[in-house]
C-alpha cells in the first residue's frame, strides 16, 4: 500500500497508460482522481473500474489542460471533497488532427498547435498545481515524458512502415523534461516534488516488423505493455521518493543504450 490515501490527479486517464495508472494507484491504496476532457470515455472507465475494484475510492472529473478555469475548477472540487491533493500526474497527450505527418509533410500552424496544446496543458496544468502546492506546503509532479525526449529517433524501425517519429512529439517529450528540472529548481525548498518518467515503446497494434526491429535495441523484452511503467510511477508517487526531485526515470528495456 505506496501510496495508501494519497489523493492523486490524473490526467488523461482514460488513455492507453491512463487506464493502467489510476489501476496501480487503486491496488497501492492511492485516492485516483480520473479526469479525462472526454466525458464519455470517463463514464465508461468509471463503469469498468466499479465492476473491477468494486470498493474503489476514486473521483472522476472533466479536465481541459488547457484551459485555466477547468484546472481550477478540478483544483477546487477535489480540496473541497478530500482537503487534500498529495500528487499530479501530467499523462494527457492532447493534438490536433494534423498530428503526426511525415517531417516535410508538417505545416508550421499545426506544428505551433501542436506544441502550444501538449507542452503549453503541462506548463499550465503543472503552473496551477504548483501554485496549490505552494500554499498547501506539500506536493508531487509526474511528468510523463518519452525516451524520443532524451535520444534523436531510430528512424531505421520505421522503414517499410506506414509509421514514423513525428518531430512535434520529440521536441514536447524533450522540452518537457527540462520544464521539469526548470520547475523543481524554482521552487527549491517548498516542499514540492517534479520528476518525469520516460517510457520506452508501448505495445499497441503495432507491425511485426516493427516489433522485431524494435527489439533488437532492447535487453530482452522489447516494446513494454502499458503495466510495465507503474512500478516506477508509483515509487514517484510514494514517500520511498522523498528525496527525488528534478529527475527523469527511464523504463525501456535498455532502448537508450
Amino acid at each position: 500500500m505506496y501510496v495508501k490515501d494519497k489523493v492523486i490527479v490524473i490526467t488523461g486517464a482514460c488513455g492507453l497508460l491512463g487506464k493502467e495508472f489510476v489501476k496501480s494507484i487503486l491496488i497501492n491504496g492511492g485516492i485516483p482522481i480520473i479526469t479525462d476532457i472526454s466525458s464519455e470515455s470517463l463514464s465508461k472507465f468509471g463503469d469498468k473500474l466499479k465492476s473491477e475494484f468494486p470498493s474503489n475510492s476514486c473521483s472522476l472529473m472533466v479536465l481541459d489542460i488547457n484551459s485555466k478555469d477547468s484546472i481550477t475548477t478540478v483544483l477546487d472540487n477535489v480540496q473541497q471533497k478530500y482537503g487534500k491533493i498529495d500528487a499530479l500526474v501530467n499523462n494527457a497527450y492532447p493534438r490536433n488532427n494534423n498530428y503526426g505527418r511525415s517531417f516535410g509533410d508538417v505545416e508550421y500552424n499545426d506544428l505551433c498547435e501542436n506544441v502550444n496544446l501538449n507542452l503549453g496543458g503541462y506548463f499550465l496544468t503543472s503552473q496551477q498545481f504548483a501554485g496549490f502546492f505552494s500554499k498547501q506546503g506539500f506536493g508531487n509532479i509526474v511528468n510523463i515524458s518519452s525516451i524520443y525526449g532524451i535520444i534523436s529517433p531510430r528512424f531505421e524501425i520505421y522503414d517499410g512502415t506506414s509509421m514514423t517519429m513525428p518531430v512535434e512529439y520529440a521536441i514536447i517529450k524533450s522540452a518537457l523534461i527540462h520544464l521539469t528540472k526548470y520547475m523543481a529548481k524554482l521552487f527549491k525548498g517548498k516542499n514540492i516534488r517534479f520528476n518525469c518518467l520516460s517510457p520506452g515503446g508501448i505495445i499497441d497494434k503495432q507491425p511485426e516488423s516493427f516489433l522485431d526491429k524494435y527489439k533488437d535495441f532492447c535487453s530482452s523484452k522489447g516494446m513494454l505493455m502499458p503495466e510495465d511503467l507503474t512500478g516506477a510511477l508509483i515509487f514517484l508517487l510514494s514517500d520511498m521518493s522523498l528525496f527525488v526531485n528534478g529527475q527523469n526515470i527511464v523504463v525501456d528495456d535498455g532502448f537508450t543504450l
